[in-house]
């Protein structure tokens, strides 16, 4: 359980980081790619996701980068991309666009880590 709960707070604390890269790319490609708010979340996710990965197989769970576990870690993290796009479209006409976007990613972190850890980097049986 302790194990658990360290990867946990390691994983939030990375995902603070990527949140933080994730809201930055989202509004610089609002600013200069599209006014459109899925085609924003979605290229800002390909960067965070990226950078999720890297730093949670070093950090978090303390693998090796491949090329294979990094398409697989980015495929199964769609399901975030997912909760956080439809948080993102649903919250976006009532609150303030960084209000959204807060929400949204915490709606794409509770199903990342879920995906991450019992899916991309399990403990072998």
């Amino acid at each position: 359980m302790r194990a658990l709960l360290k990867q946990v707070f390691s994983f939030g604390l990375i995902g603070f980081v990527n949140a933080g890269v994730d809201t930055a790319m989202f509004f610089l490609a609002l600013r200069f790619v599209t006014d459109n708010l899925v085609v924003a979340n979605i290229c800002a996710w390909v960067i965070a996701v990226s950078c999720s990965y890297m730093l949670n197989s070093r950090f978090t769970f303390g693998k090796p980068f491949r090329l294979k576990d990094y398409l697989f870690f980015a495929t199964t993290q769609i399901g975030g991309l997912v909760a956080n796009t439809t948080a993102l479209v649903l919250t976006a006409p009532l609150v303030p666009l960084l209000v959204a976007k807060i929400i949204a990613i915490g709606f794409g972190f509770v199903v990342n880590f879920t995906l991450a850890r019992f899916i991309v980097f399990r403990a072998p049986k």
